[in-house]
């Protein structure tokens, strides 16, 4: 158990659960870095054939958490400095999961929102509680997506709905996420836990190299260029940051209030 990770061994497979359930697992700067080191530590542990991510509590991830963004450092130019953030932190976790060679499972519990998606998105097999949805919410707070979102929606269910979901910031339920193909079996609330232990464990079980193998070749055709993509990212989101609607978005969430935008 960590301040904000707790990481369970199931057999050959470990569960790294997101454990900030008050929050709704938000990521703040301690989640992120704990995030990194266990997902480091299990891709270097030859004991654990398969992973799987979860979150306590009833979300998988609410996305960066919004108010720890005052104690982030701001660049020359006075503006918060996400750029480092995504580079440093997101973009080796996201693509420590992608290049991990065994296989990843995300075990969506709740909501999976801005990076929580992309968490999500960048795990080989994703299982969705009927209650689950999948959202990208950054045009919210004047902000684009990040952490591969865009990509890998893409990638899994089309350009269409990528613009659909990074425009308009809907809610996409399990239900429609699984006809879309962001997801890839929806269980009933009650039966989620068995069921992503059985998956999990069967994976464990199987051909750990063959699965490796089955995610270079995924890896090469969709994501070949996902650490470029990664990198254009971070330097448009650090663009955003320097609005005046990011601004607005984020006084309009701190004060509970619409977002009054004007494209500035």
């Amino acid at each position: 158990m960590t301040d904000a990770l707790e990481l369970e061994r199931r057999g050959a497979a470990t569960i790294i659960r997101l454990n900030r359930p008050e929050a709704l697992n938000a990521w703040n700067t301690a989640l992120g870095e704990e995030l990194l080191d266990a997902v480091r530590s299990v891709a270097a542990d030859d004991g654990v054939r398969a992973v799987c991510i979860t979150g306590a509590g009833r979300a998988f991830s609410s996305g960066a958490d919004l108010r720890d963004m005052a104690s982030r450092s701001l660049t020359d130019g006075g503006q918060i400095d996400v750029h480092t953030t995504l580079t440093t932190v997101y973009h080796p976790i996201l693509l420590g999961l992608r290049e991990m060679p065994k296989p990843v499972l995300a075990a969506i519990n709740g909501p999976a929102v801005g990076i929580g998606c992309s968490l999500a998105l960048a795990c080989d097999l994703l299982v969705a509680a009927q209650s689950a949805y999948l959202l990208l919410a950054f045009a919210r707070i004047g902000l684009v997506p990040d952490g591969g979102a865009a990509a890998m929606v893409a990638a899994r269910a089309g350009g269409g709905r990528a613009a659909r979901m990074a425009l308009l910031g809907e809610r996409v339920p399990a239900a429609e996420a699984l006809r879309a193909g962001l997801v890839d079996d929806v269980l009933s609330d009650d039966d989620f836990e068995a069921g992503v232990h059985e998956r999990l464990d069967r994976l464990a079980c199987g051909p750990t190299k063959s699965y490796a193998g089955s995610k270079r070749q995924l890896n090469a055709w969709l994501y070949a260029r996902l650490p470029e993509q990664l990198e254009l990212e971070a330097r448009i989101q650090q663009e955003m940051a320097a609005s005046a609607d990011f601004a607005e978005g984020i006084a309009a969430f701190l004060e509970k209030r619409d977002p009054r935008f004007r494209g500035e």
